[in-house]
């Protein structure tokens, strides 16, 4: 059968072409809205679980980042604090009484955490810290410097004072043992051998110009040059350069110029003496480490101050305490005594009038209430140490016992 392209028959095929095609969108349409139907709903969802979960975790602490909660001690326990006497931080009345900055530091910490405590006092440091190491006391209050090998045994506290050690020399000794020392340096025989080459020179030179015609300066060479050089050093001084003076020009020409020149060089000199002598003064019989080397030098034994002497190799005597050792220093028995620079100008202002304790610091202190290791009590304490030592309270402490307000205090 012939078929006709324009005709009905060749429009079957078409039209069922697109039948099927519209068929296909339609469902193809219907699919996709209803797995976007199903894409939102699961999105809700989800959405909803993560609003649910951040209200949750704004609502409940996060115990993997919160601090590890501090033990308080059991309000039937009373904590056993030991001490010893470091005056001004620690200081024993005749009653028994204690008191001192480090003494009422711990009972102002003790009644901000409502801590129960006694007292024990023990004879060293050393045995504080083995209070502490040990166990056998909760905390350990003085004169308590921290160092690496303490914290080795023992925990501490934040720092409340900083300060370092001091040197107390006699007073006497201080004075004029610069001075002394100013005089026998190198530098002023330096100085002293300059002007004499200097006077030595204009001498034979004085001697070469006048020989031949001034009387003063003839006869044998060496008379001759001893002259020259006596009219050099009696002009140099100004005591009467007109005695046996040059007569020829060039000798007067150079008594001119020297004449004028020595007040110019002994003013310089002069001048230059007088500077170190009241430099020594200012900075006293010790300026730097290397000077006490050269003295005999105490300290109290088993201190930080002997660790600081044994590091840079000073042979040093020992002493059972501070006092001892100012005593030692009065009579002469050493010339300087390196301690605690607080401890040192407490002991001093009220034992020892013929004593001082120089301007010179050496190496920063730390001083810090000791704790048994992993103590529980180390973090409510530095909360409270770092509220008292910003407040009135221990500006206050510090002027009553030292006299001075924020000085040598924590940074």
């Amino acid at each position: 059968m012939l078929i006709d392209p324009g005709g009905a028959t060749a429009e079957c095929p078409v039209k069922a072409y697109e039948w099927m095609l519209a068929m296909i969108t339609n469902i193809s349409l219907v699919s996709l809205k209803a797995a976007s139907a199903r894409i939102l709903a699961v999105f809700r969802k989800l959405m909803v679980a993560g609003l649910v979960a951040v209200l949750c975790a704004a609502t409940t602490p996060d115990r993997s980042f919160a601090s590890p909660a501090t033990p308080t001690p059991a309000p039937d326990r009373e904590l056993v604090v030991v001490t010893k006497e470091a005056p001004p931080f620690a200081m024993k009345r005749e009653d028994g009484a204690w008191r001192g900055i480090s003494i009422d530091l711990w009972r102002r910490i003790a009644e901000q955490l409502h801590l129960r405590y006694r007292l024990v006092e023990l004879a060293t440091v050393q045995d504080l810290l083995n209070a502490t190491s040990d166990g056998s006391a909760d905390a350990a209050v003085a004169a308590i410097t921290v160092t690496a090998a303490r914290e080795r045994t023992s925990d501490f506290s934040q720092p409340f004072y900083v300060t370092g050690l001091g040197v107390a020399v006699r007073g006497g000794l201080a004075n004029w043992l610069p001075v002394l020392r100013t005089f026998t340096s190198f530098g002023f025989f330096e100085a002293v051998l300059a002007l004499l080459g200097i006077a030595l020179a204009v001498g034979v030179l004085v001697w070469l110009f006048e020989r031949r015609n001034n009387s003063n300066f003839a006869g044998h060479p060496v008379q001759g040059v001893t002259s020259g050089i006596w009219w050099s050093a009696v002009a140099m001084t100004q005591g009467g350069a007109a005695q046996g003076a040059p007569t020829s020009l060039p000798g007067r020409l150079l008594a001119v110029v020297w004449m004028v020149a020595s007040i110019i060089v002994l003013a310089v000199f002069t001048a230059g003496l007088t500077s170190a002598i009241a430099t020594h003064e200012l900075q006293g019989l010790v300026r730097n480490v290397d000077d006490l080397r050269s003295l005999r030098v105490g300290t109290v034994e088993r201190s930080s101050s002997v660790d600081f002497l044994d590091h840079h190799r000073i042979s040093h005597f020992g002493f059972a305490n501070a006092q001892d050792g100012l005593k030692a220093v009065q009579e002469g028995r050493v010339d300087a005594f390196v301690y605690d620079r607080p401890l040192l100008m407490w002991v001093v202002r009220q034992h020892f009038s013929r004593v001082q304790v120089l301007g010179v610091t050496f190496e920063q202190q730390n001083y810090a209430i000791a704790l048994p290791p992993n103590s529980g009590l180390r973090t409510q304490i530095n909360v409270a140490l770092s509220e008292i030592v910003d407040s009135e309270w221990w500006q206050d402490a510090l002027y009553r016992y030292l006299g001075l307000a924020r000085t040598e205090t924590k940074d």
